[in-house]
């Protein structure tokens, strides 16, 4: 067994930080799948490829589900699945070099480069206090997440036991961007409850904007002198800009929102928006009830995502406008990429339109692969792929219709959806090496 070990352990020093994190996720998603096919895991006789679509979509921290959480899986099974969006949604190396580095312990290159890799840190972070940042943030807001929903969930008819479970559960998901629910209507009943609104909002903003962002404001508002970085300033503008667009189209263009009253529409409208923009998936309205223009904005926020740091999935926010901040310097025939007076690094840049390009093909061929094996609207069918792919949760609805390829194609899409595109894409290319002996040929463009 040593030996193996030994055997196991050279052959993951050899392989690049994103294919470390491929394993990882693939080793740990393999658990997951294997502890809720236990009998003392589920209520009911499943199928292998509706657990494994369960698990895929805890590790990814999407929410996407075929089954039902209160009918299908027993006590045991509910809290494998909050482990598997636990692990998920902070990183699954993040408690062990932890604790290597407060034993005295150095933590090894290359596991400094997996994290670096996984949580897109900035090369000048240094890794102990960010990682004592994540766990101490992740900590504060569950447990301030918990506090609320007990008190939110008080007309519930529960004995205290499980008023604790289902607000501690609930507050792990939404902090970890997760969207499980162990309600089938998911939080539907609550589109006019404030409290729950906000408790909502709250974690899932916290957890999406980032670690890095919270540590920035934190030493902003500790050290008068501190000011936010360039990153962090893109990640709150962008974010609150998006936020607030997409929170005015929805209030005055979905005809099902506009039918509530006040306060009620107030909430609807933000929280729909503020769901898809954090891909924490948690909804208070059916999205399949939503004309085309509003779903088609949904799609839209969630394939910009949140913070490159943070729990949430999708594009991301830097990078969309790294992209866009390239295209307009394109277009004034600008050589440098400026945003917020500026200057983005020439390779970031060519990271974030590499990012941008192939996180659109990949979303691409989802759709198309969808449409050859389901019978549902392209809307709902592109809905259902930028979900998935966005490690959203949101659903028009057809996710427990859907084929056994229509179930593998999605399951494939969480598990590249939380790694990142490019994170993937490098991970199953090789890398090449120009020798000089190419001949440089111009192209008409």
């Amino acid at each position: 067994m040593s030996t193996f070990l030994r055997k196991y352990n050279r052959f993951l020093l050899r392989l690049s930080p994103q294919s470390n994190l491929v394993y990882g996720f693939f080793i740990y998603n393999l658990i997951g799948f294997l502890l809720l096919c236990l009998p003392f895991a589920r209520k009911t006789s499943l199928s292998v490829i509706d657990v494994l679509f369960a698990s895929t979509s805890a590790i990814s921290t999407t929410g996407l589900l075929t089954l039902s959480m209160p009918d299908d899986f027993t006590f045991f099974g509910q809290f494998v699945i909050m482990l598997l969006f636990q692990i998920g949604g902070i990183g699954y190396m993040t408690f062990t070099t932890y604790i290597l580095l407060n034993t005295n312990k150095k933590a090894s290159a290359w596991r400094q480069r997996i994290l670096s890799a996984a949580f897109s840190l900035p090369d000048s972070l240094k890794l102990k206090p960010f990682l004592k940042s994540v766990i101490v943030f992740t900590v504060i807001f569950e447990v301030i997440g918990t506090i609320f929903f007990y008190i939110g969930f008080a007309d519930q008819p529960w004995g205290f036991w499980e008023r604790l479970w289902n607000s501690f559960f609930h507050s792990v998901s939404a902090f970890c961007t997760a969207g499980f629910s162990l309600f089938n209507s998911g939080f539907i009943d609550y589109v006019g409850d404030g409290w729950i609104n906000f408790t909502i909002s709250l974690l899932a903003i916290s957890g999406s904007l980032g670690f890095i962002v919270f540590t920035d404001l934190w030493m902003m508002v500790s050290k008068k002198k501190h000011k936010l970085s360039f990153t962090s300033k893109i990640i709150v503008s962008g974010f609150v800009c998006l936020l607030l667009a997409g929170t005015s189209i929805m209030y005055f263009a979905e005809p099902v929102i506009a039918s509530l009253k006040a306060p009620g529409r107030f909430y609807a409208a933000f929280f729909q928006s503020m769901s898809a923009m954090t891909t924490v998936g948690f909804n208070t309205l059916d999205f399949g009830s939503f004309g085309l223009a509003i779903t088609m904005i949904t799609i839209l926020l969630m394939y910009i995502g949140a913070s490159p740091s943070g729990t949430s999935g999708g594009l991301k926010i830097t990078t969309f406008i790294a992209s866009i901040a390239y295209l307009r310097s394109r277009l004034k025939n600008c050589k440098d990429v400026l945003f917020l007076n500026r200057f983005i690094p020439e390779q970031r840049v060519h990271v974030a339109v590499s990012t941008f390009i192939f996180y659109l093909m990949i979303s691409f061929l989802g759709i198309l692969l969808l449409s050859f094996s389901e019978d549902f609207p392209l809307d709902r069918i592109a809905f259902e792929t930028l979900s998935a792919l966005g490690t959203v949760g949101l659903s028009t609805g057809i996710t427990g219709d859907l084929t056994i390829f229509g179930k593998i194609v999605i399951i494939i899409l969480m598990f590249i959806g939380r790694l990142g595109v490019l994170t993937f894409g490098l991970a199953i290319s090789r890398t090449y090496i120009a020798t000089n002996h190419e001949t440089k040929e111009d192209l008409a463009i």
